[in-house]
């Protein structure tokens, strides 16, 4: 079950940081020349769903791999600022947050 919400956090982190750029590109097209608002109708809600899953991944995590609270704090504001999920995912890798306890590693045998 971690070892799950784990890797949703992660795909999450990766995919809310991708939504921010199409929402960008969408911004760059509505006040740009082309005036097309079609690109931010499309990927804003796209945006808004994977921002409020990060964040419930977030909590979910911070939960099962008790996290403190400051950790937990910095990963929920970095869900604001383009792009800072995925500096966050990282660091929290690199500072050993996200890893699998040994236990969690095993694969199940099958029955039968």
């Amino acid at each position: 079950m971690r070892e799950k919400i784990t890797r949703l956090f992660v795909v999450a982190a990766i995919a809310e940081a991708c939504s921010w750029l199409a929402l960008l590109v969408g911004m760059a097209v509505k006040y740009g020349p082309p005036a097309d608002e079609t690109g931010v109708q499309i990927f804003g809600p796209i945006h808004g769903g994977l921002f409020v899953a990060y964040g419930v991944l977030v909590l979910a995590v911070a939960r099962l791999r008790r996290w403190s609270l400051p950790v937990t704090a910095v990963a929920l504001v970095c869900s604001v600022p383009p792009f800072a999920t995925l500096l966050f995912e990282r660091w929290a890798r690199r500072r050993g947050l996200l890893r699998l306890t040994p236990a969690e590693r095993r694969t199940p045998t099958p029955v039968g």
